[in-house]
């Protein structure tokens, strides 16, 4: 059914004569077209209108070329639709006015009716699947419970979430209780997006790497564990986690299609400490995004002949940065479709 099958091929483990080639946050930022709505709607608005996701999601297939599309939208749509307060701010970035910080507040968090909070979600899947005309698979995608709790504790962003790791600490069953109701929410959300149409999901836990390996189990890992549990049968999981190497192998067993890796962690232990089989993806830097075109083709060759062109996904370690150029996120692109193996 979908003309360009790369990626879901590679997901499978196939062997396939290049590796497929997609970018975390390819569908926003760096792309000119994708700022001239961003004057003209704000953050969420551009989220909840269904003609506008699809629009923007399919920029980068349009635009770049990239494998895969991803659903433009934001993991925070989650804990709004929990009834939850949360602003995107200028400079900021997500802000809560009133954050998470008591077991009473828990308690006053609601599991909602994910078709009739998050039904704009859906609405885009079935749009953008139309834009593609099958062209190539669309990835749904949801936060960590961890990752969306960082949020909600903390109330904006931060380099180590100090408050909301504070918070399970100090009240780790009100923590544990806020987990699980992320956790019922997400996996109701993901059983939507596969009826919607979409081919894969990611779970992304950007913060799981501030977390202790022993802790990264009890306050993370075991709910991603049951998002996987419930929709492996049915759709391909690719589960990452940022600065989370050292869960590679619970990662590995745990029925996900396939890993995503940060760049601090190497092809070579990847493959070893994820068991060498499952199929990875991932990690260039996206900072070097920043080098010349020239210089960016070498290194993801390089990073390909280090992965191996069978099971394997080129992408970055990390969402794509608000000022590269097009030409460079390109040049990226352009260096995975061209890769001939050695």
């Amino acid at each position: 059914m979908i003309k360009n099958d790369l990626f879901l091929r590679a997901l499978k483990g196939e062997s396939v004569e290049r590796p497929p080639v997609w970018m975390m946050r390819q569908a926003g930022r760096y792309l000119p077209d994708f700022m001239k709505l961003k004057e003209k709607y704000d953050f969420f608005t551009r989220c909840r209108t269904p003609e506008l996701a699809a629009e923007i999601t399919t920029m980068p297939i349009e635009q770049v070329g990239t494998d895969a599309a991803i659903l433009f939208s934001d993991i925070l749509v989650v804990p709004q639709a929990m009834n939850i307060e949360i602003e995107m701010k200028p400079g900021v970035g997500p802000f809560l006015p009133n954050p998470v910080r008591s077991p009473l507040d828990v308690n006053n968090i609601v599991v909602p009716d994910v078709y009739e909070e998050l039904g704009y979600v859906y609405d885009a899947i079935k749009l953008t699947k139309e834009r593609l005309n099958n062209d190539v698979p669309l990835i749904g995608f949801a936060g960590s419970p961890w990752t969306i709790l960082c949020y909600l504790v903390q109330g904006q962003g931060s380099k180590n979430f100090d408050k909301a790791k504070e918070f399970c600490f100090k009240r780790p069953d009100a923590a544990q209780v806020l987990l699980q109701k992320i956790t019922d929410t997400t996996i109701a959300y993901l059983k939507g997006k596969v009826e919607a149409g979409v081919d894969a999901i990611q779970i992304f836990d950007s913060w799981g790497g501030l977390l202790s390996p022993t802790d990264y189990q009890i306050y993370s890992w075991k709910y991603i564990q049951q998002i996987i549990d419930a929709l492996k049968d049915d759709i391909p999981v690719i589960a990452y986690g940022k600065g989370c190497w050292f869960a590679l192998k619970e990662m590995a067993n745990s029925g996900a299609a396939a890993i995503g890796v940060d760049w601090t962690c190497s092809a070579t232990n990847a493959r070893y400490l994820s068991g060498g089989k499952i199929p990875l993806q991932g990690n260039f830097d996206p900072s070097r995004l920043y080098s010349t075109p020239q210089e960016i083709k070498k290194m993801t060759t390089k990073m390909i002949d280090e992965f191996g062109k069978d099971r394997y996904i080129a992408n970055l370690g990390h969402g794509i940065l608000p000022d590269i150029p097009v030409r460079n996120a390109q040049a990226f692109v352009d260096a995975v479709k061209e890769y001939k193996p050695r």
